[in-house]
């Protein structure tokens, strides 16, 4: 089903309501002490009753029970069986490639994250790995790059940083029973406002850096998939590689779970407030926002989203020098990569997040050098708004 075809899908599920699932998925009581809280497991190794016969763990790089725990919860908000959590975002999307052969054809939505740029094409393309991006909107484009040797179609929605709306269900049926698997990175969404798994996605990549931890204070990252041979395989790469987050992390990234409902509520309200004022600002040729009725895949995030998300990019009338003066002068939002914490972010794609891009494919995708990407965070929304206006009259007086 594509997202023109149905509405979002309900939050809750047969094991109780989102919010719920936020706090005590994957998460009972320590049966020993009574704990509320998942303890911190900060043992590297674990005793076996004989060689080989162990109680659950052995190696904290195999399984870690607090890892377990965050990854039940992540499967479990994802509407997903399986979870898998690493130690960084990067490291999730790694072992998707880790699944492809030499001679792999990749197709990409052309507007992605500047690492998973690099990944892809300074990283992979070394080990005979081809990569077509094209502009995932269009389901002709998206169709016309399908060939024999594709073996993996990935997308970010809403994207980073045009905050594009890609309609899963029609991609997802663009690939019908071919072999392809098809991942979908939800990190701007997170499974709070979509999970993509429903939509017809194999595996969904997350950040927990941002919004799932929402404190700027853990780097972390995650896969999910309803497929256990799926899982299996990405398991073990996880073991294989090591790239896994250690028990601290994981504990923090729980801990900020928790309140993922409450924290986005206040993000979607935010950044919708902030982008309206913008929409009308003299200064402001355009806003990228999927909650504005004029954003072209508004109708496409109305079915598929349960709300907009805390992210809005903006472009400014104005040169590179006057966005980054822009991005400078700020005093409530912070200038800074990143995203998804509790307080807001600023910052200049072109120079910061998508400088490892080649200038004339950034420009090519419409990642300016006037663009201005904000993640809105919890902060008075009038603060917000003053702190931008006078942030935007220092940079375009300047």
């Amino acid at each position: 089903m594509t997202a023109e075809e149905g509405p979002a899908d309900d939050r809750a599920d047969a094991e109780g309501a989102f919010d719920t699932r936020a706090i005590h998925a994957g998460q009972a009581p320590d049966p020993e002490t009574g704990a509320v809280m998942t303890p911190i497991y900060a043992s590297s190794t674990f005793a076996q009753d004989r060689p080989g016969e162990h109680r659950g763990y052995e190696y904290s790089r195999t399984g870690n029970p607090t890892r377990t725990a965050l990854e039940a919860n992540l499967a479990s908000l994802e509407g997903g069986a399986h979870g898998r959590a690493f130690a960084s975002g990067m490291a999730a999307i790694n072992t998707v490639l880790n699944l492809l052969e030499a001679g792999d054809h990749v197709v990409v939505g052309e507007d992605v994250y500047g690492g998973t740029h690099r990944l892809f094409t300074q990283v992979y393309e070394a080990y005979d790995l081809a990569f077509e991006f094209v502009d995932p909107t269009d389901a002709d484009a998206v169709a016309d790059a399908l060939a024999p040797e594709t073996e993996l179609v990935w997308i970010e929605t809403p994207t980073n940083p045009l905050l594009q709306v890609v309609d899963i269900g029609a991609i997802a049926e663009l690939i019908g029973d071919r072999e392809i698997l098809f991942a979908v990175d939800n990190t701007f969404a997170t499974p709070y406002l979509q999970r993509p798994l429903k939509w017809g996605a194999d595996i969904v990549a997350h950040s927990l850096t941002k919004y799932l931890g929402g404190h700027s204070d853990l780097v972390g990252g995650a896969l999910v998939t309803d497929d256990p041979e799926l899982d299996e395989r990405l398991g073990f790469y996880q073991n294989s590689v090591g790239a896994t987050p250690d028990p601290f992390t994981a504990f923090l990234a729980l801990r900020g779970i928790k309140t993922l409902p409450v924290r986005m509520d206040r993000h979607c309200e935010n950044a919708r407030t902030l982008a309206e004022w913008l929409a009308g600002h003299p200064d402001i040729a355009r806003v990228y926002y999927p909650g504005l009725e004029t954003h072209p895949g508004h109708a496409v995030a109305t079915a598929q989203m349960d709300d907009f998300g805390g992210m809005v990019s903006f472009e400014v009338d104005g040169s590179l020098e006057a966005t980054r003066t822009l991005v400078s002068s700020t005093e409530v939002l912070t200038l800074a990569e990143s995203l998804g914490g509790v307080e807001s972010l600023i910052e200049q794609p072109a120079t910061m997040t998508h400088g490892a891009i080649p200038r004339e494919e950034r420009l090519a995708t419409g990642v300016t050098d006037g663009l201005v990407r904000a993640s809105v965070g919890l902060e008075e929304v009038g603060d917000l708004r003053e702190d931008l206006q006078q942030a935007l009259e220092t940079a375009l007086e300047g």
